[in-house]
């Protein structure tokens, strides 16, 4: 007898039989519910939204024993690796409380799924090209805004209980969160919200076989509904945006200017070079430093710090951070245990703090925005002294 809910919503289309699922993705009830279906529908094929990588992530676990740490820093991942902790800190935090894993409901429909001898297919579009676009289409403003959402979701404390999540899951109470989602952040909707439910109703209706059940985000579920009977061109909304030459070009210019300042100023005024050249080391090297320091870094990781920044913040392809977190490494270098603790020790501030894997991590990105901030502060200085001793 096929199972009714209102999170259930069947759609006939060109004879095929659709059954999307609208889950909360920490809610113990969602679970329960995508099995219970599956086994009763039988479907053809099971529509989980994943894509290649986060499948491969819940098959093998976290691996992050094999996980070198040296290897994040040199190839510039500790910032994406970070931030990625940080996003699912929260999820998981609210997850534990509960007393489900997080992403329970995309587990049991890969499992029932095998069960059944249904089709699985994966049809999430990329999560690092989600990512790539979602970036590439925020302004300065909008990526300040979404940073200091996900720092507030670490220290955030805050609990729900599981029918305030059941509550979100009802239509009313989801087109309000997403008006407001869209208020707040209106560049980053599409990407995150639109463009996915394009790309996933396309890849469910071509699921082979003439039921088939789809285990979804309650969020996605009005937009495919929406999306489904339009055909949509799965490879323009996976092409990746344009990298921006602007950074680059601001990369190269910062220090250009300065050290042509600096230059000028000690040919004209050899003290006033002198006091710029002090002022650009004592503020980038000390709140390099300083950010080292609030990392709870290696003594002489913040000494690294404190001595390279100077020298870094005038060469766009390095970074205080990368030296400052090679050093942390060596000198603190995680553990075992350290790898098998971080997915436990992530809910919590305390938790990031004391992981040595997550404290070099800190150490990177810190001693990095330490870094950039003396940048700014120390060139100022060096305009300010060049417009005082020179004209």
């Amino acid at each position: 007898m096929p199972v009714e809910s209102e999170n259930i919503t069947r759609i006939h289309l060109d004879g095929k039989e659709l059954i999307l699922i609208g889950t909360a993705h920490v809610s113990k009830k969602s679970a329960e519910l995508v099995k219970e279906v599956i086994e009763s529908e039988q479907p053809d094929s099971v529509c989980v939204e994943l894509d290649e990588q986060r499948y491969k992530s819940i098959l093998e676990g976290n691996k992050w024993k094999d996980m070198d740490i040296f290897e994040v820093i040199k190839s510039k991942k500790a910032s994406l690796l970070l931030m990625n902790l940080a996003i699912s800190s929260y999820q998981k935090r609210m997850a534990k409380q509960l007393g489900v894993n997080a992403g329970q409901e995309m587990i049991q429909g890969i499992e029932s799924a095998k069960a059944t001898g249904a089709k699985l297919v994966l049809a999430d579009r990329n999560i690092q090209v989600t990512f790539a676009r979602i970036w590439g289409n925020l302004g300065l403003k909008g990526k300040a805004l979404l940073l200091s959402q996900i720092i507030y979701s670490i220290f955030s404390n805050e609990s729900i209980s599981e029918e305030e999540l059941e509550k979100l899951k009802s239509q009313d109470m989801l087109n309000s969160m997403l008006d407001e989602f869209t208020a707040s952040f209106p560049q980053l909707k599409r990407p995150l919200i639109d463009e996915r439910d394009q790309y996933l109703a396309q890849k469910i209706k071509e699921a082979p076989g003439k039921k088939i059940v789809a285990v979804l985000g309650a969020a996605h579920v009005p937009g495919i509904k929406e999306q489904i009977n339009k055909d949509h061109d799965l490879a323009a909304i996976t092409k990746l945006p344009p990298k921006s030459k602007a950074p680059k070009i601001i990369g190269w210019s910062i220090p250009i200017i300065i050290l042509a300042v600096i230059a000028y100023t000690f040919y004209a005024n050899p003290s006033a070079g002198l006091q710029q050249t002090l002022s650009w080391v004592i503020w980038n090297g000390s709140l390099s430093a300083l950010g080292t320091a609030i990392a709870l870094g290696h003594p002489l990781a913040i000494l690294t710090a404190l001595l390279v920044a100077p020298l870094t913040s005038l060469n766009p392809l390095l970074a205080a951070g990368w030296f400052a977190g090679f050093v942390q490494a060596y000198f603190r270098r995680p553990s075992v245990k350290d790898f098998e603790r971080l997915s436990e020790d992530v809910y919590s501030v305390k938790g990031f703090w004391q992981n040595r894997v997550t404290r070099v991590l800190l150490v990177v990105v810190l001693a990095n925005i330490g870094s950039s901030v003396g940048t700014f502060i120390g060139g100022a200085d060096v305009v300010r002294l060049f417009l005082e001793n020179v004209f």
